[in-house]
């Protein structure tokens, strides 16, 4: 039985995702549980680039964004549920089903990504994702990943 790794820290994560900044979308991953499912976060801060455009005087973190965030949680999780097999490959998303925002994100939210194992195979990722703040969804999608 696999076991719940500690947390994951910005120089973890930027070993394991090819994304820098401005793309890197996690900050810390607070828990992990191979093959079943991984807990990150994002500190959303008023300094993010994308809020100078998206909206000025109301800054919302764009839904695209949070389901990057998503993404990016996800890899982390392939990549420590099969970290031989996935060595030399990238993962990329390949679609996205169910995709519902529940409420804005903005400067100051901490947003939590929290990532379920729905299938596997071959190298395709299946996963259930909930982004939260404050213990209230601000989206959800189903988020599928290829390895290339």
């Amino acid at each position: 039985m696999e076991t719940m790794h500690s947390q994951l820290r910005i120089q973890d994560i930027s070993a394991l995702l090819p994304h820098r900044y401005p793309f890197l979308l996690v900050d810390r991953v607070l828990s992990i549980e191979p093959g079943v499912g991984i807990k990150s976060l994002k500190n959303v801060t008023i300094n993010e680039s994308f809020f100078q455009g998206h909206f000025p005087g109301e800054p919302i973190m764009p839904g695209v964004l949070i389901l990057e965030a998503m993404a990016q949680t996800g890899i982390i999780f392939a990549k420590n549920t099969d970290p031989d097999g996935l060595e030399d490959k990238l993962l990329v998303f390949a679609g996205m089903d169910d995709v519902r925002f529940r409420k804005p994100v903005v400067p100051g939210d901490q947003l939590i990504m929290d990532l379920k194992l729905i299938k596997r195979k071959s190298t395709i990722w299946k996963m259930e994702g909930k982004a939260s703040v404050d213990d209230n969804v601000a989206a959800e999608a189903v988020l599928l990943a290829a390895a290339h």
